[in-house]
This record gives structure tokens, sequence and C-alpha cells, in this order.
């Protein structure tokens, strides 16, 4: 996979106004399937938002998953590794926190992050970097079979050009400095190596879960697709 040939914008024949309809149908579909999820306590569901710096992690939860009932919903942002978790396998943190049966659980970045930065950084080894994938690979077996955890990849997909605007706009309006972090524009500085490290893990082979790419310069188009997504697959294991 190429992310240069996978499109940000929406499909041409969706329509602003439709999509903002049927979004809301689909949040209403969410909530219902999440309290039959949370009755039949058969399946977890382990939700993982990936992506550059201003893609709509933050905001993809906000509108998606607001009406869901707290009882059955976590979140989790990743960041850096502290002092305690260093100390471990990289998959020791993560593991505290993964789904009980009946349950969500949003990570807000992911395991792969750890297989992500060290591309970007160039500082492990590609036998390392092998090694991590399969430990992934691995990991994401094991809670499927032993909790039917339904894992759903989710990689917001925007253009240089529009981070760069959501950048901008961090910096100057008031109402959102404070999500503004210097390392945002590392991303645009290597734009090309942050894209190169997701596609080293999209063209991973036998995952558990395929990736959906999210095409996301649209936030309106961004909600709609992760909420039909999440509903459709919701169904297969609720119903």
């Amino acid at each position: 996979m190429n992310l240069k040939d996978v499109s940000t914008l929406p499909s041409a024949d969706k329509n602003k106004e439709e999509v903002l309809l049927k979004t809301e149908e689909y949040l209403k579909d969410l909530y219902k399937l999440q309290e039959k999820l949370y009755a039949k306590k058969e399946h977890s569901v382990l939700i993982l938002l990936q992506g550059v710096d201003t893609s709509g992690k933050d905001g993809t939860i906000k509108h998606v998953f607001a009406g869901l009932n707290p009882q059955g919903c976590s979140v989790k942002a990743w960041s850096k590794p502290n002092s305690e978790e260093v100390q471990y396998d990289f998959l020791w943190r993560i593991h505290k926190y993964v789904p009980s049966k009946g349950t969500i659980y949003i990570h807000n970045r992911s395991h792969y992050e750890d297989v992500i930065m060290p591309i970007v950084q160039k500082n492990l080894p590609e036998k390392r970097i092998k090694e991590r994938m399969e430990s992934i690979r691995n990991f994401e077996k094991h809670l499927l079979k032993e909790n039917n955890t339904l894992i759903l990849k989710f990689f917001l997909h925007i253009s240089k050009e529009i981070q760069k605007e959501r950048i901008e706009e961090r910096i100057n309006n008031p109402d959102k400095k404070w999500k503004y972090d210097p390392s945002d524009e590392v991303t645009q500085d290597r734009w090309e190596d942050y894209r190169a490290a997701y596609e080293t893990i999209f063209n991973e082979k036998d995952q558990e879960q395929e990736w959906n790419l999210i095409p996301s310069d649209k936030k309106w188009y961004r909600n709609y697709k992760v909420a039909k997504i999440i509903c459709k697959e919701l169904e297969k294991i609720v119903s």
C-alpha cells in the first residue's frame, strides 16, 4: 500500500447534509449495539485510533463515542513510556488497558507507536522492528482467542496541507492554543518518514484485523466513516 494513492477527501458522491443525517442514525445505532454488547458479555471491543498529529483522534472520540454509556466504555491516551514502563517489554503497559467482556476500550494512539517511532527515529534495527510486529500479531491473536476481543484499527488519513492548517489554527486560535505542542510540527518536517512508517505497518501480512484508512481532511466525513464501520462490525457479534 502506498498512502500517496489513498485519498484524504470524502467520496465524490457524498453530500455533507445527507452524511450528517446518516451519522446521527449510526450514533443512535451504536448506543443500542453497545447495550447489547454489555448485556451479553460474550465479546469485548478494542478500538485503535492512529494518525499523525492533528489528524483528529481527540475529535473522533468526542463526536463518535460521546453518546455511549460510560459504564461500558473507557478511553486511554498513549504517550511516550514513563520511567516505570521502559523497564518492561513494550506491550506490558498496553495489556493493563484492554477491554473486559461486554465493554469497549478506545486507545488514542496504540501499541503501534512502538513500531512507528523507532522507524521514524531510526533507533532500532530492522530485525527488532520485525520482532515487535510479530509480538503485536501474537498479542492481538491472544486477545481474540482468550477474550473474544474484536480489534478495530483506524488510521485517520489527512493531507500535509490540512495538517499545516490545523497546526496554524492551534497557534493562532486562543480556544485551541492549549492543544498546540511544538512536537506537532515535527511531523510536518518529517512527513515522508512518518508516511513510510505507517506504510510498513499497513503492508504487514497476517494481521488479525486489517486497518481501516479513514479520509479525514473533512471532520464530518471522518466521523461518518468511523461510526459506520463500528456499527457494521458490532452488528456481527451482538446480533
